[in-house]
C-alpha cells in the first residue's frame, strides 16, 4: 500500500468504487482526520490541506498537535516470549529494547523488498 506524507503525517489512500472517490485518513493518531479527491491530485491537495488545517486549530486553540509514530509503543507477548527475548538479548549483550528493535528492522526490510 502507497502512503501520503506531509509535515511528519501518514495518510492512507483508499478508493470507493460507489462514490467513485478517492479518500483517507491521517494514521497514527488517536482523533479522525480524514480527506478525499475525485483524482489523486485532488486527494494530495485535500490531505495537505487537512494537516494544515489541523495545525492551524491546534496552534490557535495553544495546544500541541499530536505526533504520529512517536518511537515509543507497548507490545503485548505472552511470558515466554518475553523471557526468550530477554535472554537472547543479554546473551548477545544488547539491550531489550535494541533486540526487539533490530526484529522489527529485519521484518520490515523484508517486507520492502
Amino acid at each position: 500500500m502507497k502512503y501520503l506524507d506531509y509535515k511528519g503525517y501518514t495518510g492512507s489512500i483508499e478508493y470507493s468504487p460507489e462514490d467513485n472517490l478517492l479518500f483517507g485518513q491521517v494514521l497514527g493518531l488517536r482523533g479522525l482526520i480524514s480527506y478525499e479527491g475525485e483524482t489523486g491530485k485532488h486527494l494530495e491537495q485535500d490531505f495537505r490541506d487537512a494537516i494544515d488545517t489541523y495545525l492551524n486549530e491546534c496552534k490557535a486553540s495553544g495546544k500541541s498537535p499530536e505526533k504520529p509514530f512517536k518511537g515509543s509503543f507497548n507490545v503485548r507477548i505472552s511470558p515466554a516470549l518475553h523471557q526468550q527475548a530477554a535472554l537472547l538479548a543479554m546473551e548477545t549483550k544488547v539491550s531489550l529494547n535494541n533486540f526487539v528493535a533490530e526484529a522489527i528492522r529485519s521484518r520490515v526490510g523484508k517486507e520492502s523488498v
